[in-house]
């Protein structure tokens, strides 16, 4: 069945709306996902990096949220395997260990924004609204 040029633009704003939040304590990724479900965004979380490798839609997404040490990939790690499997995703690092030498590692990387816990509800969701802009 074929669709119309507004429905495929529309599949692909809802696609494009898509953020994906990866980080391995279950507390903060389900109240970053809560905050961004209140906003109205779609969201996907997963408890490790390997495991959002594995998405099918992970070229879709419209913003990327991955907190820095995790067990396995670091959100660093994920970072530099997206760049290299040529999917830019707008990504926004966090960390609750975060410093001046490692916030400049994650913006080289490519960060869009790098934000340390806890965070500041506001500032996350202008982050993500910029970075779904991009």
């Amino acid at each position: 069945m074929a669709t119309s040029p507004q429905q495929d633009l529309v599949a692909v704003r809802q696609r494009q709306d898509l953020v994906i939040v990866v980080d391995d304590e279950e507390s903060v990724r389900e109240a970053i996902s809560r905050l961004l479900r209140a906003a109205g965004l779609k969201v996907k979380s997963f408890a490790s990096a390997e495991d959002l490798l594995t998405f099918s839609e992970l070229d879709a997404t419209g913003c990327l949220i991955a907190d820095i040490r995790m067990p396995g990939m670091s959100g660093l790690d994920l970072l530099s395997e997206l760049n290299s499997r040529h999917c830019p995703v707008p990504t926004i690092l966090i960390t609750a260990h975060g410093d001046e030498n490692l916030r400049l590692q994650a913006m080289r990387a490519g960060a869009v924004k790098f934000l340390a816990k806890p965070i500041d509800s506001a500032t996350l969701l202008a982050s993500v609204q910029a970075a779904l802009q991009m």
